[in-house]
């Protein structure tokens, strides 16, 4: 079952690294000319480090609260795995683009975190050395992507810190080589992420795991 949980998380990160080149490509970017005395892949791998991180320490922090609740009650365990399921259904039909079923959580994650972390903003810039773009990799990671948080909200079921971290360490590597590319490669990679059978295929894998998820969860209440 982990090992499922992993892959699933690569394939969302690397089926939602299109709509990753959108919102953060131009910031990865725009940092690669920020400075003539920064070595532009030194700063595009500092940059990814520091999003995958602050993706692994809310991936730890939320799988943390989700298993100290479910080792206390049953069934508050099952609920999160319905949770799960349902969040895999609203992801494959997000991927398919058959509806925006994640916007509103893009909002809420904005109303809730990112109107607060932005203001970190004025420490980091200008982003003139490597600590500092490694900063700016870690405050971009809480950007609110739907995807980054139907992710984090899977990461309740996790039994431990360390497989939340992980589940969200696989969902980084998945956009990695969409970020780490550039112009013309980036764009090859996202026509063919957002072809309308890859997007169909790969949301298709999301609704059907999220119906597997939901038929275990419902197994287990019912019995």
């Amino acid at each position: 079952m982990n090992e499922i949980n992993l892959f699933s998380a690569f394939i969302m990160g690397l089926i939602g690294s299109g709509h990753c080149l959108v919102m953060c490509g131009g910031i990865a970017s725009s940092l690669q000319l920020a400075s003539n005395s920064l070595k532009p892949w030194r700063v595009s791998i500092l940059y990814n480090i520091g999003r995958a991180s602050s993706y692994m320490f809310a991936g730890a922090l939320v799988a943390t609260l989700g298993s100290s609740f479910a080792k206390q009650n049953t069934t508050f365990s099952v609920s999160l795995k319905l949770l799960s399921g349902v969040f895999m259904l609203l992801v494959g039909v997000y991927v398919m683009r058959l509806a925006s079923s994640l916007k509103w959580l893009e909002s809420v994650a904005k109303m809730a975190v990112w109107q607060h972390l932005i203001k970190l903003n004025k420490y980091l810039l200008p982003v003139k050395n490597y600590p500092r773009v490694l900063g700016y990799g870690m405050l971009w990671g809480w950007l609110p992507c739907g995807l980054v948080y139907s992710a984090l909200i899977w990461t309740l079921q996790a039994q431990s810190a360390a497989h939340g971290a992980l589940i969200m360490l696989c969902f980084a590597l998945g956009t990695v080589p969409a970020m780490l590319l550039v112009g013309q490669s980036a764009a090859q990679l996202s026509r063919f992420l957002n072809h309308n059978l890859v997007r169909l295929g790969f949301g298709s894998i999301f609704i059907w795991y999220g119906i597997y998820l939901l038929i275990i969860a419902t197994d287990k209440l019912v019995h």
